[in-house]
C-alpha cells in the first residue's frame, strides 16, 4: 500500500478508537500525586520549577488583573509543551499538527480575552478600532480593517502554530526517507544526510518548545490589552 507523506497527521486508530484521545491525557501526568510532603521526589521538583519559570515568563507583561488568569495560561503552557514534545517520539502522533484542535484553542480563548475587555472597559475596548486624528472620510474603513484584524488574530494562532510542527515533521520524514534510501547505494552520502537529521530533530525540539511558548505569549498580550 502506498502512503503519503501527510499520512503521518492522521489520527491513528486501535480498534475503532482514536488514539488522539489517549495521546491528550499525557499532561495530566504533569500533575502532582497527593502526598503529605510538599516535594516528594525529584521529578516533583524539576515539575515545580519548570512551571514556576514558565508563569514568571507568562505573568511578565501582564498586570494584577490578568494573574488571575495565570491557572488557565500555565495549564496551557504545560499542555501544549507536552504534546508538542511527545509528538518527535517514533510511531506517535502529534494533535497539534491537526488545525481543527488549533482552531478549538484559539479561538474561545482570543474570544474570551475581547468578551473581558467589552465587560470591564468597553469605551477602550472599541476605542482600539479607530485611533484617535483619523480623518472622518477614512473612519469606515479603519473601523473595517480593524474589525478584521480582531476576527484574524485567532486564526494566526491556529494557522502558526499547525504550519510550523507540520513543516517540521515533513523534513525530518523526507530527510529519514532519503537516508534510508541512500545507505545501500552512498553509504559516506546517507551518513551526511543522518547527521543533519540529527541536527533537524533538535531544531524540532527547540521549535517545539518555542511554539507552545509563542502561543500562550500571544494570548497574554491579547489578555493585557483588554484588562
Amino acid at each position: 500500500m502506498n502512503l503519503s507523506f501527510f499520512d503521518q497527521f492522521m489520527s491513528p486508530c486501535l480498534m475503532g478508537i482514536p488514539l488522539i484521545l489517549l495521546s491528550m491525557l499525557f499532561p495530566t501526568l504533569l500533575l502532582p500525586s497527593l502526598n503529605n510532603r510538599w516535594l516528594p521526589n525529584r521529578l516533583s521538583t524539576l515539575q515545580l520549577s519548570l512551571l514556576l519559570t514558565i508563569t514568571k515568563q507568562l505573568m511578565a507583561p501582564l498586570n494584577k488583573k490578568g494573574h488571575k488568569s495565570a491557572m488557565i495560561l500555565t495549564s496551557l503552557m504545560a499542555m501544549l509543551l507536552m504534546v508538542n514534545l511527545l509528538g518527535l517520539l517514533p510511531y506517535t502522533f502529534t494533535p497539534t499538527t491537526q488545525l481543527s484542535m488549533n482552531m478549538a484553542l484559539a479561538f474561545p480563548l482570543s474570544l474570551a480575552t475581547l468578551l473581558t475587555g467589552l465587560r470591564h472597559q468597553p469605551t477602550t475596548s472599541l476605542g482600539h478600532l479607530l485611533p484617535e486624528g483619523t480623518p472622518t472620510p477614512l473612519i469606515p474603513a479603519l473601523i473595517l480593517i480593524e474589525s478584521t484584524s480582531l476576527l484574524i488574530r485567532p486564526l494566526a494562532l491556529g494557522i502558526r502554530l499547525t504550519a510550523n510542527l507540520t513543516a517540521g515533521h515533513l523534513l525530518i520524514q523526507l530527510i529519514s526517507t532519503a537516508t534510508m534510501t541512500l545507505l545501500p547505494l552512498l553509504p559516506t552520502v546517507s551518513l551526511l544526510t543522518a547527521t543533519v537529521l540529527l541536527l533537524l530533530t533538535i531544531l524540532e525540539v527547540a521549535v517545539a518548545m518555542i511554539q507552545a511558548y509563542v502561543f500562550v505569549l500571544l494570548l497574554s498580550l491579547y489578555l493585557q490589552e483588554n484588562i
